[in-house]
């Protein structure tokens, strides 16, 4: 498994190197060697950033985690990939590989809720799209109290979704063809 590390408003130290290489490699049970993970590390005041994606066969593994303390960050968002995995181990295994996990014991956390239900489709809504500007659809999906809303951009003629952010600003999602 490659590393790819980049920080964003720190200096990456030596320690921080071995520690993320260290944890992030564990993770190799379940990719093959030609598989990438990029991993940001960022500070923001007190806040200490650890964000971790890795691409493979058309499905994106990503996970975010914030805390006051660089090391902490590191652990709990191998954490939250390594629940990731186990949760959607099935279909995931069939597209890494089969027998990709052939081993059951967690590396990060001791407990995973084997009893949780898988969730799933409970109720479908439809509903008109009209073309709009982006700061209709800001204001529309404020007026209906949504954290998104799926529009057609009038410029674009595209299905969009505008949506809030945890910091309070808006983000813009904008399909890509590949």
């Amino acid at each position: 498994m490659r590393i790819i590390l980049s920080g964003k408003n720190m200096e990456i130290t030596d320690s921080l190197r071995d520690q993320v290489n260290k944890k992030v490699k564990k993770l190799e049970r379940y990719f093959g060697p030609e598989i990438e993970a990029q991993v940001t590390l960022s500070v923001e005041r007190s806040r200490h950033m650890v964000e971790v994606t890795i691409p493979f066969d058309g499905v994106i593994l990503r996970a975010e985690e914030v805390t006051d303390d660089m090391y902490a960050s590191i652990d709990m968002v191998l954490d939250k990939l390594e629940k990731q995995i186990h949760k959607h181990r099935t279909k995931l295994e069939r597209k890494i590989r089969q027998g990709a996990f052939k081993f059951d014991k967690p590396l990060f956390s001791d407990e995973f809720a084997e009893s949780e239900k898988e969730p799933k489709v409970v109720r479908t809504k439809r509903f008109a799209i009209k073309p709009m500007a982006v700061e209709e659809a800001l204001m529309q999906m404020d007026l209906v109290g949504h954290s998104f809303y799926v529009f057609t951009n009038a410029e674009t003629d595209e299905v969009n979704v505008v949506y809030k952010r945890k910091d309070g600003n808006y983000g813009l999602i904008e399909p890509e063809y590949m």
